[in-house]
């Protein structure tokens, strides 16, 4: 702990804000677990790790295996929290945290029930109360506060996405031209995740999805052997991770020429895109998003092999609030990061799909992802 350091400012106000969520609801401290919201409050990037956070202190606790690199991270983004290194042959994680929860004179404690099996909890829970003072510990589950701090992205963040989706526009750029009959789909996948990495993507996104022909029309397509073909429909899913950040983007090509039922198909997609991204902007519902985008898909031909969703969100985690779907009538906010990305599967024939990142404004949206949406592949 570094407490000459200043915090970052934008670490600062999300502490501030989560810390002021657990007072209005009279908690007195929280357990965090999820990766992703230990490295949105404190920075920290590794792994087997909990932080006890209370209105005044910050703990990160961990093993010797990760126990240098919490204290390098956290110190960059909250200097007051305390790395604690357990050994875990010698005292188990609940007794830890009751000592610490005693000395905290904590009663109220919010945990990430979704982020812990039941039986981990059950055994949490009973250590906690044996290594207490014996007062009573009332724990109840977090609801998803960090969650909805999380949809609305500060400039930090954004840069973050930014860099991603630059890194995923390059090296698309560069492999493109390796689309050509003959390639297999791991093949291709291999060269582009080779170029993400070597642009300076951190890891991949998710798992990339390609699918040649008749595969094209499996959303989540893992590569495999299949050869492309001439004629044959293409679709590409990828992204790259820039400190955790993440890009999320999908290109449908064609072999060659396409014939009039791929033109067709192309059209119809690329239509219903435009549409949702026409009217994206603040205030505007995720659900009147996906019913503009979907009303179009449904008056094609193509209707019943629409897929059900219009987008999601994107951060620290692939697919975060908001969900762009007809049960979601969330406004969406300037800051907001989320995808556009209507698509139109046929089985046994192939499927379309084109997805962009954009940043909510006020009055609009910015695109992030910048790579072409051309359907025509040379040959």
């Amino acid at each position: 702990m570094r407490a000459d350091l200043p915090a970052s400012p934008e670490y600062t106000r999300r502490m501030r804000q989560f810390r002021q969520a657990m007072q209005q609801a009279g908690q007195d401290a929280a357990l965090i677990f999820a990766p992703q919201h230990l490295r949105y409050l404190l920075n920290y990037a590794g792994e087997a790790a909990t932080a006890l956070i209370s209105n005044d202190q910050c703990y990160l606790i961990t093993d010797y295996r990760f126990e240098a690199q919490a204290r390098q991270e956290t110190v960059q983004a909250q200097p007051q929290c305390q790395v604690l290194c357990r050994d875990r042959d010698r005292q188990s994680l609940g007794a830890l945290l009751g000592q610490l929860l005693a000395d905290l004179h904590c009663h109220n404690l919010w945990f990430e029930a979704d982020q812990i099996t039941v039986q981990l909890w059950q055994q949490l829970l009973s250590d906690l109360q044996s290594a207490g003072d014996g007062h009573l510990l009332r724990a109840s589950a977090c609801p998803p506060v960090l969650a909805a701090m999380r949809m609305v992205k500060d400039d930090y963040e954004v840069s973050q996405i930014q860099q991603a989706a630059a890194i995923a526009d390059s090296a698309l750029a560069q492999v493109l031209g390796l689309l050509k009959p003959g390639i297999r789909e791991h093949e291709f996948a291999t060269e582009l995740e080779y170029q993400l990495k070597k642009r300076g993507a951190d890891e991949l996104s998710f798992a990339t999805i390609v699918g040649f022909g008749a595969r094209s029309a499996l959303p989540h397509a893992l590569p495999g052997d299949k050869r492309l073909q001439k004629g044959d429909l293409v679709l590409v899913d990828f992204g790259a991770a820039v400190n955790g950040y993440r890009s999320d983007m999908t290109r449908s090509y064609v072999a060659g020429k396409p014939d009039v039922m791929q033109q067709a198909l192309y059209q119809t997609v690329r239509q219903a895109q435009q549409a949702a991204l026409a009217s994206v902007k603040a205030g505007v519902t995720a659900s009147s998003l996906f019913q503009l985008s979907d009303q179009l898909l449904q008056q094609s031909e193509f209707g019943r092999f629409a897929g059900p969703g219009l987008g999601h969100g994107v951060g620290l985690q692939l697919h975060e609030q908001p969900f762009l779907s007809p049960n979601c009538h969330t406004p969406l906010q300037s800051g907001m990061v989320v995808t556009i990305e209507p698509g139109l599967y046929l089985p046994n024939y192939g499927g379309v799909r084109l997805e962009d990142d954009v940043l909510v404004t006020e009055r609009g949206y910015s695109l992030l992802t910048q790579a072409p949406s051309r359907f025509e592949l040379p040959l």
